[in-house]
């Protein structure tokens, strides 16, 4: 089964890269990982699609993504084991 991402996903992912690695004063763009999920997302919003299959994003894209998806693992893991 193809692993697909939501917009809302996606918009998340970008949001924690632009949060962890900011642009400085002088310079107002975006870092790698969050300009890379950019473009799949600028294309979802013109399509009106919903979700996009992980296989269509780049490599760059796709690496960015799953770091952002293993945060979360990791902090559910986190919670859990607190809360045990």
């Amino acid at each position: 089964m193809e692993m697909t991402i939501t917009l809302s996903e996606l918009e998340q992912a970008i949001n924690y890269w632009r949060q962890r690695l900011p642009s400085n004063e002088q310079e107002w763009r975006l870092c790698p990982q969050a300009a890379a999920l950019a473009a799949p997302y600028a294309w979802m919003i013109i399509e009106h699609r919903h979700q996009i299959a992980l296989a269509k994003l780049d490599i760059s894209g796709r690496a960015a993504y799953e770091q952002w998806h293993a945060t979360l693992s990791a902090t559910c893991t986190d919670v859990s084991s607190a809360t045990s």
